[in-house]
C-alpha cells in the first residue's frame, strides 16, 4: 500500500489519518482568520521550496507548509518573483 502525503489513507497508530490535506485546509483558514503569524518573501532564482523550508525551520521536508500557505500547489521549484507566505512554526505546529 502507498501512503501518499495529500491522501487520508488510515494508519493503524491512534486512528489518526496520514496525510496533508486536512493540515493545509487547516493552514489555509487559519491564515485567512488571523490565528496564524506569517511573514512574505519574494523567491529568487532556482530557490525550491524545500530549501526555503530548511532555512526558514531547519527542516526542508516541511517545504508543504510554505506551499500551502502560499496556495501553490506542489510544487518544489517556484519561478523567480513568487510571493511566498511562511507561517510561524510554533503557529502550524499542531497542523503537522
Amino acid at each position: 500500500m502507498v501512503i501518499r502525503r495529500y491522501s487520508t489513507t488510515p494508519i493503524l497508530k491512534f486512528g489518526e489519518k496520514f496525510g496533508t490535506s486536512n493540515a493545509i485546509l487547516s493552514i489555509r483558514n487559519s491564515i485567512s482568520l488571523g490565528l496564524v503569524r506569517t511573514q512574505t518573501y519574494i523567491s529568487t532564482q532556482s530557490e525550491r521550496l524545500d530549501i526555503i523550508a530548511g532555512e526558514q525551520y531547519n527542516d526542508g521536508t516541511l517545504w508543504w507548509i510554505i506551499a500551502a500557505a502560499s496556495n501553490i500547489g506542489w510544487g518544489l521549484q517556484v519561478p523567480p518573483g513568487t510571493l511566498l507566505v511562511i507561517p510561524t512554526l510554533s503557529d502550524v505546529s499542531k497542523y503537522i
